[in-house]
């Protein structure tokens, strides 16, 4: 679709036009074509993709920012447990301060955003089952509040776009099953490590190589033992929560995002923990290969990451191309010998990617990525440091354990508890730090609609 003039009017007459319909300013575009256009469309006709968030955090904020330099999208409803981050985000992101609204009733938030606002709530449960709202993006980073989002939704008819990896870890098959039993999109949000990944895993795949590895560069320096304590003024600095900061130091979001790429694809941890070698991005090939090739493999098709230089905040795939005529090809283009080759993404735009996966959901009805039936690998956890008997457990980059990646039949073998489902979990023995948190030590609150959910998806998949 080309958004012009009147194509009668005379050739020597006609500009350039932007998708609003004004000018372009030098940027020598003329010609819209795919999403683009058809965003373009939806914003011509007045009928934006109507997106509901919830959590008004880091990721909302950029969320809210984001879709306000989109054409054809809008944040319609926020809902934010308390109240101020809705506001700040919208002011963030550049609007008037009566762009906002705070809600107490569905009709308030009807009449909100017929009006051209954002409907403000404290309740989640009023943004996925408003009328209005046509995609819900889950931003909150809890499992927890993923479960009670993630099915609402679905049962409000609404498509959802999950930036919350570490719910889909543990329940993304049952979200997705449910999903499908009610025609909508479940779909992980695009511009994560793991969403990006499947973008070149797709790529590799399509011309028909097989993958050897995938995964990405480690974004910030490597603490096992890390805390928030430890973190607390980096974090403010950085405006984000310390608790969250910490998640990508320990490794625990690591652990997750790469456990999220092996059960969308079938690839796997070569090990428990995986290896995660020191190697840089000119590396990658020789070091993420079978060990007879010299690497550090034991087998083809894995997950990994590397702590070293020049990769991060990249992905990549390191993909296997054994022709001698593609080889000779590849060389040409100076991308190296073989059999094994990198090729890399040096950038992944997190949440500013995300409203892409919402109007995909909704424009088209497909999904930027999503899990396999059965999963292949879990996200379990080792302690963090010595526990004792009786202690309540915390949450995901606290002070009481880290995430840990292994094959999901041998987590099953050892009974080690999904991290997930941690969360106020009992010790009922002492352990030392280090130690797989497992049925053997540990009770977890069976009482969680994320544990039932859980229990529902084990059943499902006839463990």
């Amino acid at each position: 679709m080309q958004i012009s003039p009147d194509i009668d009017q005379p050739a020597s007459e006609l500009k350039p036009m932007n998708i609003l319909g004004s000018p372009l300013q030098s940027t020598g575009i003329t010609a819209l074509t795919g999403l683009a256009a058809d965003l373009a469309e939806r914003e011509a006709i007045g009928k934006p993709v109507r997106i509901g968030i919830i959590g008004a955090g880091e990721m909302g904020t950029d969320l809210v920012t984001a879709v306000a330099h989109m054409p054809g999208v809008e944040i319609v409803a926020i809902a934010d447990r308390r109240l101020a981050g809705a506001p700040k985000a919208i002011e963030i992101a550049g609007y008037d301060a009566d762009k906002g609204a705070i809600c107490e009733s569905s009709t308030q938030m009807n009449l909100a955003i017929e009006n051209n606002q954002i409907a403000i709530t404290r309740n989640a449960a009023d943004v996925v089952s408003n009328e209005l709202v046509e995609v819900v993006i889950d931003a909150t980073g809890r499992p927890s509040a993923g479960a009670e989002i993630g099915q609402s939704a679905i049962d409000n008819g609404k498509h959802l776009v999950m930036m919350n990896v570490e719910a889909d870890v543990t329940i993304g098959p049952y979200l997705k099953n449910l999903a499908r039993k009610k025609g909508v999109i479940y779909t992980v949000g695009a511009g994560d490590e793991p969403s990006s990944t499947i973008e070149l895993i797709n790529f590799v795949t399509a011309m028909g190589y097989p993958v050897v590895a995938a995964g990405k560069g480690k974004n910030n320096a490597f603490n096992i033992q890390a805390t928030p304590d430890d973190y607390r003024e980096e974090a403010e600095r950085r405006n984000m929560n310390p608790r969250m900061l910490v998640e990508f130091i320990d490794g625990s979001k690591t652990m997750v995002e790469m456990c999220c790429i092996a059960n969308a694809t079938g690839l796997v941890p070569d090990k428990p923990g995986m290896h995660g070698p020191d190697c840089s991005l000119e590396e990658l090939q020789d070091v993420l290969c079978p060990v007879e090739d010299g690497g550090i493999l034991s087998q083809k098709g894995c997950v990994d990451f590397t702590v070293g230089k020049g990769v991060a905040p990249g992905i990549f795939v390191i993909a296997e191309m054994s022709h001698p005529r593609i080889r000779e090809r590849m060389n040409d283009l100076h991308l190296g010998p073989g059999p094994y080759y990198r090729f890399y993404r040096p950038y992944h735009l997190t949440s500013l990617e995300v409203p892409l996966s919402a109007a995909r959901a909704v424009l088209y009805g497909t999904a930027d990525m999503q899990p396999m039936d059965r999963p292949v690998a879990e996200v379990c956890a080792l302690a963090k440091r010595d526990l004792k008997k009786g202690e309540k457990l915390d949450f995901i980059g606290e002070y009481c354990y880290r995430s840990w990646a292994m094959r999901a039949d041998d987590a099953r073998h050892q009974q080690a508890i999904p991290v997930g489902l941690l969360e106020n979990g009992i010790m009922t023995c002492d352990v030392k730090m280090g130690t797989l948190l497992t049925r053997a030590n540990c009770d977890i609150d069976e009482t969680s609609t994320l544990y039932k959910m859980r229990k529902m998806q084990d059943e499902m998949l006839g463990y």
